[in-house]
């Protein structure tokens, strides 16, 4: 293994912004369409002051954007940003290990179809030059950019 300096690590930083519980639900439904702090509040069945903290932290970190649809009194929905939208990954491989490992008796809650030709898919990770599937151990983990610039840094502190 890599010896990597653990300040610089990507999924630390990633979980500071996504990875409390109810965060994490807000984003599913946002992904499922939800928009309204009500519907969050209902569908979730969250205490109002969370749900408030965690949509105030996904807007404040560019995840989510506010957008007012009632001037009197005013009322906002929130939409995925770009940013956001790039947390779809996530969710899904999230859901994939969700319904291998701790299965409904009943079979998923959600299959994903694709919408070009109705095929329900379970999603792939797949290398973009080979388009063979990738798994865990088909993977090496090199320093980056980032280690270099982060090792520099701390020799000179």
């Amino acid at each position: 293994m890599k010896d990597f300096p653990r300040d610089a690590c990507s999924m630390a930083s990633t979980l500071e912004v996504i990875g409390e519980r109810w965060t994490m639900h807000v984003l599913r439904e946002s992904f499922l369409g939800v928009r309204r702090f009500e519907d969050y509040r209902r569908n979730i069945g969250v205490a109002r002051n969370i749900l408030s903290d965690r949509l105030s932290t996904l807007v404040a970190e560019g995840i989510l954007r506010r957008e007012l649809y009632s001037e009197r009194p005013p009322r906002y929905e929130y939409r995925l940003t770009r940013k956001g939208i790039d947390l779809h990954e996530i969710l899904i491989a999230l859901m994939k290990w969700g319904n291998r490992w701790t299965p409904n008796a009943d079979g998923p809650a959600v299959v994903l179809r694709h919408r070009a030709c109705g095929a329900t898919i379970e999603p792939v990770l797949a290398c973009p030059d080979c388009g063979k599937p990738v798994h865990a151990w088909d993977l090496e983990a090199l320093p980056g950019p980032g280690t270099a610039a982060r090792l520099a840094a701390n020799a000179a502190s």
